[in-house]
């Protein structure tokens, strides 16, 4: 039987978020066949340095690995929208760095990850978030080339969340940043969906949504 485990931030741990609806996690346990196994190893606030605690404590009978992580990793670097530049330039050299710190501790964690030899999935962060203005959907755009990339390289597969959660009411009323029920839900038939495929999801290189 399969056993799915869910590795990264809020978006597998949004049950805090959907005031009494299930969790991604409870609908993944819904849609996965009977038998199946889903754990959920993945933090609410988790970057993607933190996630190498996670990758520690994957138990040797996982079958598939899921990873969401680079969601805080953007909202920690949000600061720099009120720093002040000299020039467009300058700008863009702020933004490159960020980028950079990101890509070295999303490819470390996605190392250890590959180094447990199981099928591996990974997710953008998705940007259709209520609210959210066009200078925060352009640097997310940064944050999701590494994903993108990175995955590419190893021939993982990817969850487009920007595709999945396209909708307002994907998102939280508690906080719009983390997937409502109802987002939580399409996250979750999409995973069961690659877990349970006959054809292992790992080095496809497919992007899912």
């Amino acid at each position: 039987m399969g056993h799915v485990v869910l590795l990264g931030d809020s978006i597998f741990d949004n049950a805090t978020y959907v005031a009494g609806q299930p969790s991604v996690l409870e609908h993944l346990r819904q849609d996965l066949p009977a038998g199946w196994q889903a754990t959920l190893l993945a933090v609410d606030g988790a970057t993607a340095a933190d996630v190498r605690d996670q990758v520690r404590r994957v138990h040797h009978s996982a079958t598939h690995l899921f990873l969401s992580a680079g969601g805080n990793d953007a909202y920690n670097a949000s600061g720099i929208f009120a720093e002040a530049v000299q020039t467009v330039r300058e700008a863009i050299d702020q933004l490159a760095t960020t980028q950079a710190r990101f890509r070295q501790d999303y490819l470390t964690v996605l190392g250890e990850l590959g180094g447990l030899a199981k099928p591996l999935t990974v997710c953008t962060i998705y940007d259709a978030i209520p609210g959210l203005h066009g200078a925060q959907r352009s640097a997310l755009a940064l944050f999701n080339d590494v994903i993108l990339r990175s995955a590419l390289e190893l021939r993982a597969a990817v969850i487009d969340l920007r595709r999945v959660c396209s909708e307002a009411t994907d998102y939280s009323d508690v906080s719009p940043i983390e997937p409502s029920g109802r987002g939580g839900a399409k996250i979750a038939s999409v995973i069961a969906g690659i877990a349970t495929q006959t054809a292992s999801p790992s080095r496809t290189g497919r992007v899912y949504w």
